[in-house]
């Protein structure tokens, strides 16, 4: 096995040349969690792994409840599937809390002023009374809590943490809090072993072939915990070493063709690169700072036969979409014509008519 077929694989695993039908929250069921901290960009992630998704469709799961778009692991925005959401949570917030202990108390956040915080907007949201970011916000601020700075971020989030928060419907395009336990009440709870097994087993399952190390990036947990995580599953898995790191991922693996036309437009975020802690099976050394900034924000990538080619960005209008295309290298016309095609999905995923600017 060589880089490049561990890239092709996670292509297959990661449903980015097998399309899934069904449910968007089967997805999101399989995936465990998707990277989600730019919203529009979380959509896409779903959609293109969807056999025929749209933005409405997506957006439809959401509104139902049946994903939840929330704070849940590293800490960021992670697209989850409801029926996962409690015991995900169980397994990283109070890990994740600990992270935020010298900011809450530089900011006077004691758990006086949080337990203040959680009745308010629990008040504010009850009876599916989904908020915005701004009217949550302002609730607060009726009830004497001062949110400057960034005091509001950390009570919000905090309060995803804690199971009080998550997403609710989109309300004049924007997203919305609601109230978690009212939202998704059925509260699916795991022993704290059978939990790390579960995590472990969906993430080397749509994941893999991946390390130890990238495990332990994606979820966030102690590198104790993420190794007894992997202790419990191992033997559903098989391995191969390549050179000092040993990669893990399911027995049922079949290795894709090598298609010269495996292209994809993958979204901010996405899972494919952001999931591993070496990227660079995916993602050369020499292209490395053209797709992910110095502070972490990682560009939408072009992908052909696994391999970081471009990246592109979005600009939407009334109707129609522009793509503008930024090759790492000059686009041949042929393989032009097969971004083409996908940069139709796009269109179809936004119900939009699609045009594509090419920069040198």
């Amino acid at each position: 096995m060589t880089l490049t077929d561990i890239a092709n694989i996670r292509l297959a695993n990661q449903l980015l040349i097998r399309n899934k039908a069904g449910s968007i929250s089967e997805i999101a069921t399989y995936m465990g969690a998707l990277q989600a901290q730019d919203y529009a960009m979380s959509k896409w992630a779903l959609g293109i792994r969807h056999a025929n998704a749209t933005e409405s469709l997506v957006e439809a799961a959401m509104d139902n409840g049946e994903i939840i778009r929330t704070h849940v692991m590293r800490p960021t925005w992670h697209t989850v599937a409801a029926s996962d959401i409690y015991w995900i949570l169980e397994l990283s917030a109070n890990r994740i809390k600990s992270s935020m202990t010298s900011g809450l108390k530089e900011l006077e956040l004691d758990q006086t002023v949080l337990s203040k915080c959680y009745s308010v907007m629990e008040k504010a949201l009850r009876d599916h009374n989904h908020l915005t970011r701004e009217e949550l916000v302002s609730e607060l601020e009726k009830h004497n809590i001062a949110t400057n700075d960034s005091r509001s971020s950390y009570i919000l989030m905090h309060a995803e943490l804690s199971g009080i928060l998550g997403s609710g419907k989109t309300k004049n395009k924007k997203s919305t809090y609601a109230f978690l336990p009212e939202w998704v009440p059925q509260k699916n709870i795991l022993p704290r072993e059978e939990a790390l097994a579960k995590l472990a087993r969906k993430y080397f399952t749509s994941h893999g072939p991946a390390t130890i190390l990238d495990f332990h990036w994606w979820c966030g947990l102690s590198l104790t915990e993420t190794k007894k995580a992997l202790e419990l599953v191992q033997s559903d898995f098989i391995s191969e070493t390549i050179g000092t790191e040993t990669y893990w991922f399911s027995p049922a693996l079949v290795f894709p063709e090598k298609e010269s036309n495996s292209v994809q437009l993958l979204p901010a975020f996405d899972e494919f690169l952001i999931s591993y802690k070496d990227r660079t099976a995916t993602l050369t050394m020499d292209h490395h700072k053209k797709a992910i900034t110095r502070n972490g924000i990682f560009h939408p990538v072009i992908v052909s036969n696994g391999k970081a080619v471009g990246i592109w960005k979005r600009s939407l209008k009334k109707n129609a979409v522009t793509i503008d295309i930024y090759p790492f290298e000059p686009f041949s016309a042929d393989f032009k014509k097969i971004i083409e095609h996908e940069i139709g999905k796009l269109g179809t995923f936004l119900d939009k008519t699609p045009e594509t600017i090419y920069h040198s």
